[in-house]
C-alpha cells in the first residue's frame, strides 16, 4: 500500500489589510481589547471581485508550482469551505476549471474550521486506494468577511479571508501521514452557525431583516468544547499511532484565537513541540487557517525531513480533526524570503 504525504504547500492571502482599529470602531471595542482577547493585530479581506474559488485557485497554483506538478496530473481536488461561491455547484468544480486540472474529480467538504483536516483525511484515503503516481490537491478556503455582522464583537474581531493548499502524493515509507482522527459532536451544533439561507430557513425578507445570514457563535460554549475535546482527541490519536508526546516536533492548530490556544496548550502535553501561529497577522481564516500556517512554516524552513508534525482543526458541527504526519523530503529549495502568493 502506497504511503501518502505532503509534497508541497501553497497559500493565497488577499492584499487588503484590515487593522484592529478599523474593526474596533464598528464593534464598539478598542484595538487594545481585540489584541488582549485574541492575539490578533490584523487580517486580510478579499476584494469585491474575489470569491472563495479565486482564493482557492491561487493557493492551489502555489502548491503545484512548488512541487513542479502540472494541473492535468492531479486526480482529485478536495476543497474545504463553509463559505462557498454559491450553494451549487461545488466550488471545487470552479477551482478545477480555473487551474486547468481537467482530469481531476472535484468536490467540496464542509466541516467548518475542521474542514481542511477532514479533507486531508478523505484525500489520503482516495490516494491510498488509487494507482501509484497520482496526486490530490487539498484546499482550505474561506471568505468570512461576507457573512460577518461587524457590530458583533464576538465574531467581527476574529476572522480574515484566505486560502491554503497542500499537494498530496506518494512518499517514502518512513514519511507521510501516519494517522488521522475525526470527531463530531452533533448535539452541540448550535454553538456555531449561520441560521438562515438553507432549507430550514430559506432566504426571505424577514431573515434578512433579522440578520440571520450572519455568522453567529457562542464564544464561551466553543471555548469549553475545545478545552474538553481537543486534548482528549489528540492524546487518543498519538496513542493509536504509537507516538510518544515528546517525539512531536511541530503543532499546527486551527488559528481560532491566540488566547484560547494558549490556555489549552498545557493540556496537550507536547513538551518538544513548537506551536506555529499565524493569527497575529492573518486572524482566523476558517478552514484555511491550518494550511496557511503550515505553508508559512514550510516556506520559512521550519520543518526538517522526518519531523513529526501534528495538525489539528476544530469548529462548527461541532467537529475536531487531526492529522499526524512525518515530513517528507521535497525538491523545494527553502527560503525564508519567499513571499506568500497573494501578498505582493
Amino acid at each position: 500500500m502506497t504511503r501518502i504525504g505532503i509534497l508541497a504547500t501553497g497559500s493565497y492571502l488577499p492584499s487588503t489589510v484590515v487593522t484592529n482599529e478599523e474593526i474596533a470602531r464598528g464593534a464598539g471595542v478598542t484595538d487594545e481589547w481585540i489584541l488582549r482577547k485574541t492575539g490578533i493585530r490584523e487580517r486580510r479581506r478579499a476584494d469585491d471581485r474575489e470569491a472563495t474559488s479565486d482564493l482557492a485557485a491561487g493557493a492551489a497554483r502555489a502548491a503545484l508550482e512548488q512541487a513542479g506538478v502540472r494541473p492535468q496530473d492531479v486526480a482529485y481536488i478536495v476543497l474545504a469551505t463553509s463559505t462557498p461561491d454559491h450553494p451549487q455547484p461545488a466550488t471545487a468544480s470552479i477551482v478545477q476549471h480555473l487551474i486547468g486540472a481537467v482530469n481531476a474529480a472535484a468536490f467540496d467538504i464542509n466541516a467548518v474550521c475542521s474542514g481542511f483536516v477532514y479533507a486531508t483525511t478523505v484525500a489520503e484515503r482516495l490516494l491510498r486506494a488509487a494507482d501509484e503516481g497520482r496526486y490530490a490537491l487539498v484546499i482550505g478556503a474561506d471568505i468570512y468577511s461576507r457573512i460577518l455582522d461587524y457590530s458583533d464583537p464576538k465574531t467581527a474581531i476574529l476572522f480574515g479571508d484566505g486560502a491554503g493548499a497542500v499537494l498530496l502524493g506518494g512518499v517514502p515509507d518512513a514519511c507521510g501521514i501516519q494517522e488521522t482522527s475525526l470527531l463530531t459532536r452533533g448535539d452541540q451544533y448550535r454553538l456555531i452557525g449561520v441560521p438562515a439561507g438553507g432549507s430550514r430557513r430559506p432566504a426571505d425578507r424577514r431573515t434578512v431583516e433579522e440578520g440571520a445570514h450572519f455568522f453567529r457563535m457562542d464564544g464561551r460554549g466553543v471555548r469549553s468544547f475545545v478545552q474538553e475535546n481537543l486534548p482528549e482527541a489528540l492524546h487518543e490519536l498519538l496513542d493509536r499511532a504509537g507516538v510518544r508526546r515528546e517525539h512531536v516536533r511541530h503543532f499546527v492548530p486551527h488559528q481560532a484565537n491566540g488566547v484560547m490556544l494558549g490556555e489549552v496548550w498545557p493540556a496537550l502535553g507536547l513538551p518538544s513541540a513548537t506551536m506555529h501561529l499565524a493569527l497575529e497577522q492573518y486572524g482566523n481564516t476558517g478552514s484555511a487557517s491550518v494550511p496557511v500556517t503550515l505553508d508559512i512554516a514550510h516556506r520559512q524552513g521550519e520543518f526538517a525531513d522526518g519531523d513529526t508534525v501534528l495538525m489539528a482543526g476544530f469548529g462548527g458541527g461541532m467537529t475536531v480533526g487531526a492529522v499526524l504526519t512525518r515530513w517528507a523530503p521535497t525538491a523545494f529549495a527553502r527560503t525564508g524570503e519567499q513571499e506568500l502568493v497573494g501578498t505582493r
